[in-house]
């Protein structure tokens, strides 16, 4: 394959092409009961579907402004910590991935005027960067500080990597 056709490819959306059989996370698996069927994963991956975290995490995470970020992600670290006192590895991480999918949201909503990436009326050409908002921009910093606070966590390192060598 050609460099050229492999750029094309990595600037299309990744949703494209998905698909639903081979994603490791399933909807309808109970994640607290069964957490031997979590998978780490790569960044953000899993983080809108694993419940029952999605439904404890999930209602926190907003990042409109600044001040809102703040206590949504106050509150999502709180419940990153309160999962690892109860040494509930799968409940960090999905936590952890809720701090880093708020940093990457809100700068995509900085990057991107309404937070679109890409132009589906025009083959899904990127758009122009630089056009957002920058509260979003604070609000990404706030979310990007609590999640390297948490990816920092000694004891959340080494139960990732724990994880990840007996379940991946």
């Amino acid at each position: 394959m050609s460099s050229s056709l492999k750029k094309r490819m990595a600037d299309k959306p990744s949703y494209l092409d998905f698909n639903n059989q081979a994603y490791e996370w399933k909807p309808d698996i109970d994640y607290k009961k069964q957490p031997e069927l979590y998978r780490v994963g790569k960044g953000e991956q899993g983080v809108l579907i694993c419940e029952p975290y999605k439904s404890e995490i999930g209602t926190h995470w907003r990042f409109k402004t600044k001040a809102i970020a703040e206590e949504s992600s106050n509150k999502i670290s709180e419940l990153f910590l309160a999962y690892m006192d109860q040494h509930d590895f799968v409940g960090a991480d999905m936590a952890r991935k809720y701090l880093q999918m708020g940093f990457t949201r809100a700068r995509r909503y900085a990057n991107y005027k309404g937070g679109k990436k890409y132009d589906k009326d025009n083959d899904y050409a990127l758009l122009k960067k630089g056009s957002g908002q920058q509260e979003k921009a604070e609000a990404a910093a706030v979310f990007y500080s609590k999640w390297k606070q948490a990816e920092s966590n000694i004891e959340y390192a080494q139960m990732k990597k724990d994880w990840k060598a007996r379940l991946g």
